[in-house]
């Protein structure tokens, strides 16, 4: 089992027991709340313009809530992406691929992270709320943030990898 392995096994322990607190210890958002924002907890505020805060929302859709209606179909494309990624890192990459599956992994674990929130509560559980320069980010969690840095480092690495190749 390669080191990298264990660590995404540590990630996704890490978002779900990051979950479980906060649907114990985090106050719910809500928007006419007038204490700090949305009734969080501060973590920061007005750091050059910058304001965090944790703030338990139910998400019953994907980023940014799109697709609310639609729980099942969203649990369902999960399960399609992360299979689709696990069958073509195992079975379908190329052994002289430079390319890492690093990123891959990390996108897979952020998925299964949630698709085990919508298992378990059904929906997903997110917390971690930025707000800049007086506009609201929504709201996310670890599980996203896999995510988002798995689908950086894929685009990332892919456009890297052309460059040195053409070279």
């Amino acid at each position: 089992m390669k080191k990298w392995a264990i660590f995404l096994v540590f990630l996704l322990g890490a978002d779900i027991i990051s979950k479980m607190v906060a649907i114990h210890f985090i106050p719910s958002m809500g928007i006419l709340d007038r204490s700090y924002p949305f009734g969080g907890i501060p973590i920061f505020a007005d750091f050059l313009g910058i304001s965090f805060s944790l703030n338990f929302v139910v998400n019953t859709g994907a980023a940014w809530g799109l697709f609310a209606g639609h729980p099942a179909l969203l649990f369902g494309l999960r399960i399609f992406i992360i299979l689709g990624l696990v069958l073509y890192l195992l079975f379908f990459q190329e052994k002289e691929d430079r390319f890492p599956a690093f990123p891959a992994w990390l996108v897979i674990t952020g998925a299964i992270g949630n698709a085990i929130d919508y298992l378990l509560y059904g929906h997903v559980i997110d917390f971690f709320h930025f707000s800049f320069w007086g506009n609201s980010f929504p709201v996310f969690n670890l599980a996203d943030s896999y995510i988002t840095l798995g689908v950086i480092g894929l685009i990332l690495g892919r456009s890297l990898q052309k460059k040195i190749s053409s070279l």
